[in-house]
């Protein structure tokens, strides 16, 4: 029987459950894995316990089929050549370059196919590759550790809160593209920029939150020939220059701009940019009335349309949203900052995985009857299999109704 009879069947009756579990094997794919490890750790090792066997038991308390690592560990422990003891010693000390590269990894893998298939969204601007960077951290847990939980003395820094992320969008690709960690979950995001600034390329527009406005932000974007839109930051001053002229309007207010020098003190450089202010209609939640945005974008480009850009910044936040809706990104158990942000990590992995099979769909049946019948969370429960069962529907037979095992307690 060849390959494509054997799929036929699943082709039928369950097409997306067989995209699903072909993306999440091929991104997760264990030789690629291992290989990976090898290139990016610098302190770790492969003695028994594969790094691609660890990810295998991480991704299934992602994907919500077990609680816990330890009960991942548990459901195949005759599988795994390693004791619990191991698995988690090997957790606690993951490289978090390892984790950032896992999330590199399958964008690398990822974009040229979305690519292939036309499934990329219209840029925001025509003629640049839209970036937008925003941090998150994983919350605060009050006893993350078992030893913590019979004293009444407060959980170490990092038990409360187990790192942050800055995380860069590929607008038009829909796909996580860039990931930077810190297990410092009290860092400010600043202190990441420095990893950040080398990614940044000619033709590209940077989005940002006023947290990235800094005078070494805006001017290593501008020594890259790229742009930015970033809200100023009560810290950052300059000089403005001349009068503020009212230039339109837009849903949320009134827009002017006013040109704004400003200098780099380490530099002794002084650089001239656009400050568009937009006058809000209602007071944002902090109640204030202005927002300021700052940009080098030329003039051709309207102030109305570079506010316009800073609103769609949202839709980082809306994928924050769709990952901790779906996905079991924070797994509470894991007292020990790199293993909470390797799980983190997978969760931005799985976002890449949807966002490939969500435009392999609108090639197929078109962007808006997607976009209006499937959500983010069909999708991802259609992955939600534990990868050790690895192409088991071959050996239970090609009559199932469903390719992999039930979920426990499901009476199935």
């Amino acid at each position: 029987m060849t390959l494509l009879a054997m799929f036929e069947p699943f082709l039928k009756t369950r097409p997306v459950g067989l995209m699903a579990r072909c993306v999440i094997e091929r991104l997760l794919e264990p030789s690629r894995l291992d290989e990976l490890f090898e290139q990016t750790a610098q302190d770790q090792y492969t003695h028994e316990l594969l790094f691609s066997t660890l990810a295998e038991l991480m991704c299934e308390a992602v994907l919500n089929w077990q609680p816990s690592v330890h009960a991942a560990y548990q459901a195949r422990s005759g599988d795994v050549p390693a004791s619990i003891t191991a698995v988690y010693a090997k957790l606690r000390r993951l490289e978090l370059p390892i984790c950032e590269e896992l999330v590199r990894d399958s964008y690398r893998q990822a974009e040229p196919v979305v690519r292939q298939l036309r499934g990329s969204d219209p840029s925001w601007l025509t003629g640049y590759d839209v970036r937008v960077i925003d941090g998150n951290h994983l919350s605060a847990t009050e006893h993350r550790i078992k030893e913590l939980r019979v004293t009444s003395a407060a959980p170490p820094i990092d038990a409360r809160l187990p790192g942050k992320s800055l995380v860069v969008y590929d607008q038009s690709k829909k796909l996580i593209c860039d990931l930077f960690l810190t297990a410092d979950g009290h860092a400010n995001e600043r202190t990441l920029f420095d990893r950040v600034l080398p990614s940044v390329r000619k033709t590209q527009l940077w989005i940002a939150d006023r947290n990235f406005c800094t005078l070494d932000m805006l001017f290593s974007i501008e020594d890259a020939d790229a742009r930015y839109v970033i809200r100023q930051h009560g810290t950052l001053s300059g000089r403005l220059q001349g009068r503020r002229r009212k230039v339109g309007k837009t849903d949320t207010g009134t827009v002017s701009e006013q040109a704004l020098v400003v200098t780099h003190p380490d530099r002794g450089e002084e650089r001239t940019v656009r400050r568009v202010t937009v006058k809000l209609n209602k007071p944002t939640r902090d109640g204030e009335v202005e927002i300021h945005l700052l940009t080098n974008l030329p003039t051709e480009v309207a102030a109305a349309e570079v506010a316009a850009l800073y609103r769609q910044r949202w839709t980082i936040e809306r994928v924050f949203f769709d990952i901790d809706r779906t996905l079991h990104a924070e797994i509470s158990s894991l007292g020990y900052p790199p293993a909470a942000l390797f799980g983190l990590s997978l969760a931005f992995l799985m976002f890449n995985a949807v966002s490939l099979m969500t435009s392999a769909m609108e090639k197929e049946h078109g962007r808006s009857k997607v976009r209006e019948t499937v959500s983010p969370y069909s999708l991802a429960s259609s992955g939600h299999a534990p990868l050790c069962w690895r192409w088991r529907f071959v050996r239970r037979g090609m009559g199932s109704m469903w390719w992999w095992p039930p979920r426990r307690g499901s009476g199935s």
